[in-house]
């Protein structure tokens, strides 16, 4: 029979699994309720991803809070999370560890507008509340005692969970909290190791995608286009569909390798799921969103009006920046230096509609290398509204492990603390619930 050899000082209440900043945050909450918490931190150090949020500035909310601003597999419960703990609790224990917030234009950032503030104020927290922090602690297996209980003896282990350490150290806690995140950004030790974990506890992992991410488009013309930025419309097709299934407005950017900027970003995580169910898509860039049909048709009747001998290029002079112009001339069959009058009517027209429905093939997008965080991973119809597990009780999940995922603007930074929160308080009153308490989402 192995002999796990663990001392008094090796078992606590609750151990987390990640000190991202759903983990952080998961340990301060639980060692607020009261337990005796050890937060497990495979890098040197907790919470480097936090520093890489929001251009350094870290953008850790946002006031406009909407359940519709996030994607999941089961809404209703990472809704109800959201719901409990929004953007007043989100300030209110930023308070409590002494961070000041100030919000501007509804998104929320700390006063001194330094990432690595907030990271300071969550270590002093795990301080201050007495969390153990182990770091360099590679989590290789989290094995539930009851499903071991022939290995781990009855005298040597009681039921919870032994936590086994790529050293060789053993831990043991009674509850487990895993919010080792998801596989954005791996350098920063999100490699996507935690669905190993959780699958080795019963879950059911859907595939993760790259989200908020540049996408990548098949156009020989995107060289031509590269380093322009536009305000505009961007919409994505699937192939056989008429209608827009997806669209986005702001700030294009238009890059050597297809399409970038926010609402490109604000798509890619859908995008990146429909190319993996092995969909083809497309999108078309309009430039001119603010205007209706019948605003757009008057307008190119005006200008059509003003029609001479100058050249192609010329006569479109003022609409677009150049080099957007002049991948619309050639699309449209027209050369940039003939007559303008000689061109035809309807050639010219087509420039005007390729200005409001540039064709791009989306092939795919930069990688997880480049990804702000995942679409996929845990299955939300694997917890309760707690976070807890329905497979494996006294096991709880928080943050991007989890498959939800927000839009830019502070949206994901709020689920990490939102989940990890609701997880941290639920894993330590988890003992209560034991004992008859039935906990309400």
């Amino acid at each position: 029979m192995t002999s796990w050899k663990i001392i008094p000082a090796d078992r606590y209440e609750v151990a987390v699994v990640g000190g991202g900043a759903a983990g952080m945050t998961a340990a301060i909450a639980a060692a607020r309720s009261g337990a005796r918490v050890v937060l497990l931190e495979r890098g040197d150090r907790p919470g480097k991803k936090i520093l890489m949020t929001g251009n350094g500035k870290c953008n850790l909310g946002n006031r406009d809070l909407k359940a519709s601003d996030y994607y999941s597999d089961n809404m209703a419960v990472a809704a109800s999370v959201l719901e409990r703990f929004g953007t007043e609790e989100t300030i209110a224990f930023f308070a409590s560890l002494g961070l000041m917030v100030r919000e501007k234009r509804g998104y929320l950032y700390p006063v001194s507008e330094q990432a690595a503030v907030v990271l300071d104020v969550l270590r002093y927290g795990l301080k201050r509340e007495g969390v153990t922090v182990l770091t360099q602690a590679m989590v290789q297996k989290v094995i539930a005692r009851r499903e071991d209980s022939r290995t781990l003896g009855e005298e040597s282990c009681p039921p919870g969970y032994v936590i086994r350490l790529g050293d060789g150290r053993e831990l043991w806690a009674q509850r487990v909290i895993l919010a080792c995140g998801g596989q954005a950004a791996p350098k920063t030790g999100s490699d996507g190791s935690g669905y190993g974990l959780a699958k080795a506890l019963g879950h059911r992992i859907v595939s993760p995608v790259p989200s908020l991410v540049q996408l990548h488009c098949g156009e020989k013309y995107c060289k031509a286009l590269a380093g322009v930025r536009a305000e505009g419309t961007v919409r994505i097709y699937r192939e056989k569909e008429l209608h827009a299934d997806l669209e986005e407005t702001g700030e294009i950017q238009l890059t050597e390798f297809g399409i970038s900027g926010i609402p490109v970003f604000q798509l890619s995580g859908s995008a990146n799921q429909l190319l993996a169910q092995g969909e083809k898509l497309r999108a078309e860039l309009d430039f001119f969103p603010q205007y209706g049909a019948n605003a757009y048709e008057e307008l190119c009747r005006l200008r059509l009006k003003l029609v001479g001998r100058e050249s192609v290029e010329t006569f479109f002079t003022g609409m677009l920046h150049k080099k957007i112009m002049g991948v619309c001339i050639r699309l449209a069959g027209l050369s940039p230096e003939q007559e303008a009058a000689k061109a035809g009517e309807d050639r010219l027209r087509q420039v005007f509609s390729l200005c409001r429905r540039l064709p791009f093939t989306i092939t795919g997008s930069h990688s997880f290398d480049s990804a702000q965080v995942c679409r996929g991973g845990v299955s939300m119809e694997e917890v309760d509204c707690q976070l807890q597990s329905l497979r494996s009780p006294g096991l709880y999940l928080a943050g991007e492990l989890l498959h939800v995922d927000g839009r830019c603007g502070g949206y994901n930074l709020q689920w990490a603390w939102a989940s990890g929160h609701i997880a941290g308080e639920a894993a330590c009153a988890g003992k209560i619930k034991d004992r008859g308490r039935k906990e309400k989402c």
